[in-house]
C-alpha cells in the first residue's frame, strides 16, 4: 500500500530534501490539504496530539490519497504502540526522546519483522489490506517502513556515535524544542547554544553518511538548515499554519478598516 509513496520519497531525500508539516488538529481535512498543496510528507502526532489510533486510519488514508507519505509520531518508545501505528498503515514511525543505542535498537526491532526485527505479526490488518495481501509481499513491504528517531537532550547526544551505528534507522531528527529544554532555556530554539549545538550534530550526523532532520516554524530557520545540509524539515504544525494564516487575514482586515475610516475624517 505505501511501497510506492516510500520508494519516491526515498528518492527524492538521497537527491536533495523534503518538507512536511506535524498534524495535531484531529481532522483529516486538514491532511489531505496539506497533501494537495504539494507536502512530501505529513507527521501525523500521537505524542501531544489528541488523536485516537481509530481516529488516526482516516488521517493515514487521507495522506495516501494525496500521494503524501504519513509518518505516525508515536506517544513513547513502545513496542505495542509502534505495531499498532504501522498495522493501520503508516508509512514511517518518529519515536520521540531515545537516548541510547539500546534504545535505538529496541525501535527498529519493534517495527521490523524478521529478520531485521521481531515485531508482532498479525496480517489481519489494514496494512496488510485486511489479509488480502500475499504474505510474503506483505512482510517485505512491511519492512521498508521508516524508523526515524528522535534525540531531544544532553544524554542522546552524549550517546550520539553510538546511536549512529545502529542499523536500520533511516532518519534522526533532532528535536529543538526539547533540546533548548535540557539546555536550560525551554522554548529558545534559536539561541545560540541550541543551535551551536544543533549545527555540531547534524555535521556528526553527516559525517556517518545518516539522514537528518529537524523542526522549524521560520522560513528564515528553513533556510539555515537546508544549507545546513538537512534533508528532512518539518515546517511548523497545522494549527500554527492556520492560526498565522488567520492573523495574517485579520491584521489585513483592520488595515483597511482603519484606511477607510481615515478616509472619512481626512473629507
Amino acid at each position: 500500500m505505501n511501497r510506492d509513496l516510500i520508494n519516491a520519497f526515498r528518492r527524492k531525500i538521497q537527491e536533495g530534501a523534503v518538507l512536511g508539516p506535524f498534524m495535531k488538529s484531529g481532522d483529516p481535512a486538514f491532511v489531505e490539504v496539506a497533501g494537495y498543496a504539494g507536502c512530501d510528507f505529513a507527521i501525523l502526532d500521537m505524542e501531544h496530539g489528541p488523536e485516537s489510533l481509530k481516529g488516526m486510519q482516516n488521517h493515514i488514508r487521507a495522506a495516501q490519497l494525496t500521494g503524501m507519505l504519513p509518518i505516525v509520531r508515536v506517544p513513547s518508545l513502545s513496542e505495542v504502540a509502534i505495531s499498532q501505528a504501522l498495522d493501520i498503515g503508516a508509512a514511517g514511525v518518529q519515536i520521540p526522546q531515545i537516548t541510547s543505542a539500546r534504545e535505538a535498537r529496541e525501535a527498529v526491532r519493534s517495527a521490523r519483522y524478521f529478520p531485521e526485527g521481531e515485531r508482532g505479526v498479525c496480517r489481519f490488518v489494514r496494512a496488510a489490506c485486511y489479509s488480502a495481501m500475499e504474505r510474503s509481499a506483505y512482510f517485505q513491504e512491511a519492512n521498508q517502513a521508516l524508523v526515524i528517531i528522535q534525540l531531544e537532550g544532553r544524554q542522546a547526544i552524549e550517546n550520539l556515535d553510538e546511536i549512529l551505528n545502529v542499523e536500520g534507522v533511516d532518519i534522526v531528527f533532532i528535536g529543538p524544542y526539547d533540546l533548548s529544554q535540557s539546555l536550560g532555556i525551554p522554548g529558545q530554539i534559536t539561541h545560540p547554544r541550541v543551535l551551536d549545538l544543533m549545527g555540531e550534530i547534524v555535521c556528526r550526523v553527516a559525517k556517518k553518511g545518516a539522514i537528518v532532520g529537524t523542526f522549524t516554524d521560520s522560513i528564515d530557520m528553513l533556510k539555515l538548515w537546508i544549507d545546513s545540509g538537512v534533508r528532512y524539515l518539518s515546517y511548523s504544525v497545522d494549527v500554527g499554519i492556520f492560526r498565522d494564516a488567520c492573523s495574517g487575514i485579520r491584521a489585513q482586515f483592520d488595515t483597511l478598516c482603519t484606511e477607510k475610516r481615515n478616509k472619512k475624517h481626512n473629507r
